[in-house]
């Protein structure tokens, strides 16, 4: 059963950094293509953070410089480190496998998989 599952999101301070992860199961890491994308209320999903294997794919314009991400293939585990938060980056945090790094109105989205969401809230 391939799965997702998103962890480590909270409530932080305009400036400050969290990380959240998202574990998978079912299927290996080691060259899979997952992202990393957000919906905040009133806006379209947006894809974050793309990665093939260990390698980054994509980068979207808001995460340069801010976000970063890693994979632990012995965990299964992709983690986003996200630094100098702004209010405009408070949404729910979804990670997806096999969406080949698409773009969508709606997350989650009926292509791929996706886990359930976290959510990052930024005052």
């Amino acid at each position: 059963h391939v799965q997702l599952v998103e962890s480590g999101g909270e409530s932080v301070q305009a400036g400050g950094s969290l990380n959240i992860s998202c574990t998978a199961s079912g299927f290996s890491t080691d060259g899979a293509n997952i992202a990393w994308y957000r919906q905040a209320p009133g806006n379209e999903c947006e894809l974050v953070l793309s990665i093939g294997g260990a390698n980054l794919i994509y980068c979207a314009d808001i995460a340069k410089g801010r976000f970063t991400v890693s994979l632990n293939n012995a965990k299964r585990t992709v983690h986003m480190h996200m630094t100098n938060l702004e209010p405009a980056d408070a949404a729910v945090y979804y990670c997806a496998a096999f969406t080949g790094g698409r773009r969508f109105a709606l997350c989650p989205a009926d292509v791929g998989t996706w886990g359930q969401g976290t959510q990052v809230t930024v005052s």
